[in-house]
């Protein structure tokens, strides 16, 4: 069960920031580029952070157009470096629906942002959305907005763009936090040789209901199915853009991800979290990732599966908040 209570009050000490962003909200208070169905979500958590997502202008380089890349970014600078958020696999910011709030009231300075070719970004001049892209649109997003060495965030294959971000741009990556971490599947496998049309009859499989429900029967522990339905609605939502089949065929055919000759050459502290019960990825990875990474530590959150920071989110909230914080030495086993 959730036990949130979040009050949106930051500490006096914590900056404001301006950046300026254009774009129209709807009578239901909805940014109007988000899907009709965000309307039918019932989880006001979600509704709440969804009202948040903003679009902002990325370069990705000196010949193309900007692409408007969708975030949601903070009321204030806080005194830690930044907290950058990623989601997993097609998925979205809204993952983060539960723990971005836990983090803002610590006054952590988090940015939720979506990764080029999945959530809510403007893709209608569709961008090249191999990893390569992907990097770079999230370098070039860093490097316009952030500006500063950044606590980077990422669950599952969101563990991947982390690790690819960090050792190509260390720069920018102060810590890393790895979450449930998919780093040992060496890219897309198969359909990244699939023709054409298979590819696209595979992807538009993953945005059915019937394989989302199941992901979430064995990404969760225990969850009821009306709660089910509605958080399978929030995880599918990006993908009724026009230009999700698109932009995810480019993606599975360009290869993916393979960073496990990358994993050795990380020198940022990091933390591992890792779901007890995950039925998706072994606990055995999660020790083979804390034995090849140069400085980390490992930490298990009891009785939850695949995405603790939507399971369980009060207690990711608080290895984040410690992990910024402090050093990662003196963390204790939720």
């Amino acid at each position: 069960m959730l036990t949130l209570t979040p009050t949106y009050s930051f500490p006096f000490s914590a900056k404001p920031l301006n950046i300026r962003t254009h774009f129209k909200v709807c009578a239901n208070g909805f940014p109007s580029f988000l899907p009709k169905q965000v309307d039918n979500i019932k989880d006001s958590f979600a509704r709440n952070l969804a009202q948040r997502i903003e679009r902002l202008p990325v370069q990705l380089t000196s010949s193309e157009t900007s692409i408007m890349s969708s975030c949601v970014r903070p009321m204030m600078q806080g005194k830690t470096d930044p907290i950058v958020l990623l989601h997993g696999f097609d998925s979205s910011c809204l993952e983060w629906r539960y723990t971005y709030p836990l983090l803002e009231e610590a006054g952590l300075e988090s940015w939720a942002i979506d990764i080029l070719g999945w959530g809510f970004s403007d893709l209608e001049r569709l961008p090249r959305c191999d990893v390569v892209s992907k990097r770079n649109h999230l370098y070039q997003f860093w490097k316009s907005y952030i500006k500063r060495p950044m606590i980077l965030v990422g669950p599952s294959l969101g563990a991947a763009v982390a690790i690819d971000l960090a050792v190509n741009h260390p720069e920018a990556v102060s810590k890393l936090i790895l979450i449930d971490a998919s780093v040992y599947t060496e890219g897309t496998g198969e359909m990244a040789n699939l023709p054409r049309l298979f590819a696209y009859a595979g992807v538009a499989l993953l945005k059915s209901v019937p394989l989302r429900l199941y992901v979430n029967l064995i990404a969760f522990n225990d969850v009821s199915f009306s709660t089910s339905v509605d958080w399978m609605n929030i995880g599918r939502l990006h993908c009724l853009f026009p230009w999700w089949e698109d932009a995810t065929v480019a993606f599975m055919t360009s290869g993916g991800y393979n960073v496990v000759p990358l994993i050795k050459q990380v020198k940022q502290q990091t933390l591992i979290i890792w779901g007890e019960d995950d039925k998706i990825i072994s606990y055995k990875l999660a020790l083979k990732l804390h034995g090849e990474l140069q400085d980390a530590k490992l930490r298990q959150i009891p009785d939850c599966g695949h995405i603790p920071h939507v399971e369980k989110p009060n207690s990711v909230a608080d290895l984040i908040i410690k992990f910024a914080q402090q050093n990662c030495g003196t963390l204790s086993r939720v």
